[in-house]
């Protein structure tokens, strides 16, 4: 388990985003390292990456100490570079990370990875789609289609901060004991909301405004199946 790239990106002008002054961050790409990773701060005052030199533009949505950094997987890279025919290099998906042998999808909420020698993340969320990741991409229906396919790569807060560069070992130091997976939680997030209570298994690991997301669902429909 390794990092293939690592990946950084500017604020750049680009007419899908929402943001108000329209610019993004979501272009990344590789670079040699060593790149700092640290804890950015909240979501709103911080610094908005947790990667040194890398542009976080719409904090509103993105950003902060649980989105400190993004990881996407190469082997799903290449299972939509199948399913779209064309090449998709490391970063285009607006991963800082781009991982190789490590399965995301299944990584628990409250996993820690040990990158490089001393930088510690905890896994945190998934990412989901949003207008600006389907217009830079260039795919009609991109939004619905990686929703259905529920590979969305994990977002991880900086537990210890430390530096990393392409070729970086990843070690797995801690397994959280829950069900909680990346991809249960964007299921329970997106197209499966009955799941949303039984995300409270994450704990602390979970961000507080998905713990808030959780309780005003359970406060509306109870902690049984509940709104699809």
């Amino acid at each position: 388990m390794h990092l293939i790239s690592v990946n950084i990106g500017r604020a750049e002008q680009d007419e899908h985003t929402d943001h108000e002054g329209g610019v993004t961050g979501i272009g990344k790409r590789p670079v040699p390292g060593p790149v700092r990773v640290f804890a950015p701060g909240s979501k709103a005052e911080g610094l908005g990456s947790g990667l040194e030199g890398d542009a976080v533009c719409n904090r509103r949505h993105h950003g902060g100490d649980h989105q400190a950094v993004y990881a996407y997987a190469r082997e799903d890279l290449d299972l939509w570079e199948r399913e779209l025919g064309r090449e998709l290099p490391g970063g285009l998906f607006g991963e800082n990370f781009t991982t190789s042998g490590i399965d995301l999808n299944t990584a628990r909420l409250g996993d820690r990875w040990r990158v490089g020698a001393d930088l510690v993340l905890e896994v945190a969320s998934a990412r989901i789609p949003c207008r600006t990741f389907q217009g830079v991409l260039g795919e009609p229906g991109w939004v619905r289609r990686f929703t259905r396919e529920a590979r969305p790569g994990a977002y991880l807060r900086v537990v210890r901060e430390g530096s990393v560069s392409p070729g970086d070992p990843i070690e797995i130091v801690h397994r959280a004991d829950h069900e909680v997976t990346v991809q249960f939680w964007f299921r329970a997030f997106t197209t499966e909301r009955a799941l949303l209570p039984r995300t409270l298994a994450a704990g602390a690991a979970m961000e507080p405004a998905a713990h808030e997301t959780v309780r005003q669902y359970v406060e509306k429909y109870g902690d049984g199946a509940g709104a699809r």
